[in-house]
């Protein structure tokens, strides 16, 4: 055993405490800094020499400590966790805010709604019934065709609404597949970086970090969950599909019809670039994705079936009735050209003439009898009706929207609890640190103080042994 051999212990001490005092003041420097993983020096006794020569023994006790090794402080499950969590409640988010967007289309319950305006229309065939031969510019008569195209402008209205939130929605899946492939062919690129830096024996610790919040983007923007790789790389997974092996990455392109009536044959969809393959994504992809093949063409298409309902009800009891000169009545509602199939963009007015509203059920030849008319008005409350059809519509239509923002609501807690957790593994206490570094600095001065107590012993050796009688 060397005489110096305790210097070289000490010197690695000294060492030692200090790289566990500069990673605590790196830990404490980035307590606020998001994506941040708290490090951790990992100390480890460096043991005594092996066997020498043969028929030799060594007698030391150690060479030290080592404290080259510094890692981040994370735990797998947990990190797995946030992934799934951050692309669920993206979905759920886009759900919640897609269903609130479609009922500001329908404006219910309110003034300018579909259900106000097509009370409107009954209310006027009621004053019909009472002034039957009013058909002035201000009459009962007129006030029936103004109510009914103001009812058919918001039918189109609303389904106009509907139609540009799924166009919006469409345009945004294309962004957002540009979006999803640049954060990918960062990720590989990051993948590289520290591949390269780990076989080197460099740290890699923050180009992890910035690498595991890209992921969580990705995460929260298609569902992706990652696993890990060889020297420090993570493979990154969308619904089975690689999308980021190592260092190289798959596009992802958005395909589909560009309206929603091409979008039947032609559904909206993310596909592998090169590839072509389907991929099932989620988070906020798979949310609009959804919208744009359930949510709002089932919306539109009731509000269609409503429309038609409306034509068909109104049309019935028209034909049903005489107008003011005897003649039985005409179809009030119809689409292009007079066609009896309608929808909600295309329904029309086909009736201009106030005195052709079939006000009568006595006919032909003229009359003054109001009771069509009073049956029309009645409609309102019929079970199965055009008005009890929208207003199933709308009940259905807040049902809905309020689970979606339930379930949210749920999500949102689970999402945060993962988070806690995750953040009391890899986040930054600063008591914590606060005793991590007095115990290093004690540490420091121990390692200090044996150095010079080790050299005052060598003093004593070299300069005073055998000097008798001085």
């Amino acid at each position: 055993m060397s005489t110096f051999s305790g210097l070289n212990t000490a010197t690695t001490a000294l060492w030692a405490q200090q790289r566990g005092l500069d990673v605590t003041g790196q830990n404490i420097a980035n307590v606020n800094t998001p994506g941040y993983t708290r490090q951790r020096a990992e100390l480890q006794s460096v043991g005594g020499n092996v066997v020498p020569a043969l028929y030799a023994t060594s007698n030391q006790v150690g060479q030290g400590v080592d404290a080259d090794s510094v890692i981040r402080i994370r735990d797998a499950f947990l990190e797995g966790r946030a992934q799934l969590e951050s692309g669920a409640t993206a979905r759920l988010t886009v759900a919640d805010a897609t269903l609130a967007q479609v009922e500001q289309a329908f404006r219910e319950p309110g003034t300018t709604g579909v259900q106000a305006k097509l009370t409107a229309v009954y209310t006027a065939w009621q004053d019909v019934a009472n002034h039957p031969n009013d058909n002035s510019t201000a009459g009962a008569r007129t006030a029936v065709l103004q109510s009914t195209a103001s009812l058919v402008g918001e039918l189109r209205t609303t389904s106009a609404t509907l139609d540009k939130q799924w166009t919006q929605t469409r345009e945004s899946l294309s962004v957002l597949s540009e979006e999803v492939n640049a954060t990918a062919a960062s990720i590989a690129d990051l993948n590289t970086a520290i591949k390269r830096g780990v076989q080197a024996g460099l740290p890699v610790n923050e180009l992890a970090d910035k690498r595991d919040g890209l992921v969580l983007e990705l995460s929260a923007a298609i569902g992706a969950t990652s696993r890990p790789g060889d020297d420090g790389q993570v493979d990154v997974v969308v619904s089975g599909a690689t999308l980021v092996s190592g260092g190289t990455s798959v596009g992802l392109t958005f395909r589909g019809g560009l309206d929603r009536v091409a979008a039947t044959t032609d559904p909206p969809r993310f596909v592998t670039d090169p590839g072509g393959t389907t991929v099932a994504v989620g988070g906020t992809a798979g949310g609009k994705v959804t919208a744009l093949t359930t949510t709002i063409p089932k919306y539109l298409s009731q509000l269609d079936a409503v429309a038609q309902k409306i034509a068909d009800e109104f049309n019935t009891a028209q034909t049903a009735g005489y107008d003011q000169a005897g003649v039985r009545g005409l179809a009030l509602l119809g689409g292009p050209g007079g066609s009896a199939t309608v929808t909600a963009a295309t329904i029309e007015v086909l009736l201009g003439d106030p005195a052709q509203l079939a006000a009568a059920t006595v006919g032909p030849g003229p009359t003054s009898d109001g009771s069509n008319a009073a049956a029309i008005g009645k409609l309102q409350n019929k079970a199965g009706g055009a008005m009890s059809a929208y207003r199933s519509l709308i009940v259905g239509l807040g049902v809905e929207a309020s689970v979606a923002t339930s379930s949210l609501a749920t999500q949102a807690v689970v999402s945060s609890q993962v988070d806690a957790a995750r953040d009391s593994v890899s986040g930054v206490n600063l008591d914590e640190e606060m005793t991590n570094m007095m115990q290093f600095q004690h540490a420091y001065s121990a390692a200090a103080r044996m150095i010079t107590t080790i050299d005052e012993t060598l003093d004593v050796l070299i300069n005073r042994t055998g000097r008798v009688g001085l």
